[in-house]
């Protein structure tokens, strides 16, 4: 029985920790839970628990809030006599005292494919950078940033219609067959570790707002990865006719299949940004490679809808050009800056 204590403050987790206290509590047995504060959320700014430690308390789990790991949290944390800690999304970094505290050491649930990906916003940027798979990596933590050693993995699809929520379930989900392959092991001594090549590390950092602007003279295919990648935070946005409108969901037309039509709508003369029309399943907008199709659209004040639901009520006219904004890298093969917040 691997006594565990897990760290982490995000519901991505969830389905793991279920996991976790039912099916596994043959192999684990989970002796207490660190999660944030309780942080002002929602427009109104309420203070209010994480999803983490409300499932905790239904558990009647012992749960734990530090602000900062100081010396004395590290007493407490001692006092579990724990063989394992797991981190998943908590949001502390971890000294090595820490680290090394659970007497089997400290395993972290990053959600990428390791090496790539490494920081924090993983699944956002896998998605926005157009790639086609990603999965959850269970590793050894070490003070540099997610570049500890690689137990194993469990991959995962991302659909050309997955936004950031689907792929975070996807994820969520793997967790378990990663780990009920993996702490069978660790309770028996065999659970090997490789090193990442470090050669091939690629870095995300944290998003902004500002992540949400969109560039036209980009291809159609970043344009879509970037637009459902950062749904539902940040979002994308475009500005028609002075209103601000969240993009929920894109995807490419092939620019040959986009002739003058029935529909009216055609690349021909064309710029980027330039409204083309609308096909059944979305607006059409030229961009520097390709036609960008905009399938769920949502106004200020309003709800999330279909394009043919949104443009009932909102006047659009082919030919009308939609402004251009640099869009900032979220990738890179050197760490960001950390910056506060």
């Amino acid at each position: 029985m691997l006594r565990t204590v897990f760290m982490g403050s995000d519901a991505i987790a969830l389905p793991l920790l279920n996991w976790l206290a039912d099916e596994a509590r043959q192999t684990v047995e989970l002796v207490a839970i660190y999660t944030q504060p309780d942080r002002a959320v929602g427009r109104g700014q309420k203070v209010q628990p994480n999803a983490i430690k409300l499932w905790a308390q239904a558990r009647g789990l012992p749960v734990h809030q530090p602000e900062k790991l100081t010396p004395e949290e590290l007493a407490r944390l001692k006092t579990f006599r724990s063989d394992v800690a797991l981190i998943m999304a908590y949001g502390h970094i971890l000294r090595q005292d820490f680290i090394s505290a659970p007497r089997l050491g400290t395993l972290n649930l990053h959600t990428s494919l390791l090496p790539k990906y490494r920081g924090a916003s993983p699944i956002q940027t896998a998605i926005a950078s157009g790639e086609r798979q990603t999965g959850v990596t269970l590793m050894k933590i070490v003070p540099a940033l997610d570049a500890g050693p690689i137990a194993d993995v469990e991959r995962v699809s991302i659909g050309a219609l997955d936004t950031a929520l689907e792929v975070e379930a996807k994820l969520a989900d793997a967790c378990i067959p990663l780990l009920a392959r993996a702490l069978p092991k660790l309770a028996d001594g065999t659970l090997g570790f490789l090193e990442q090549d470090a050669a091939q590390a690629t870095f995300c950092r944290k998003l902004e707002k500002a992540d949400g602007a969109l560039d036209f003279t980009a291809s159609a295919a970043q344009l879509a990865a970037r637009i459902n990648g950062l749904f539902p935070w940040p979002a994308c946005s475009i500005e028609i006719n002075g209103q601000s409108v969240k993009l929920g969901l894109a995807d490419t037309v092939a620019a040959e299949t986009c002739r003058e039509t029935g529909d009216g709508f055609s690349t021909s003369g064309s710029e980027p940004g330039m409204i083309l029309g609308s096909d059944a399943e979305g607006l059409l907008i030229a961009t520097g490679q390709g036609v960008l199709r905009l399938r769920r659209l949502q106004r200020p004040g309003g709800k999330m809808l279909g394009a043919a639901d949104f443009m009932r009520g909102f006047s659009l006219s082919a030919g009308l050009k939609l402004a251009s904004r640099s869009m900032a890298a979220l990738v890179s093969v050197q760490p960001f800056p950390r910056t506060k917040g």
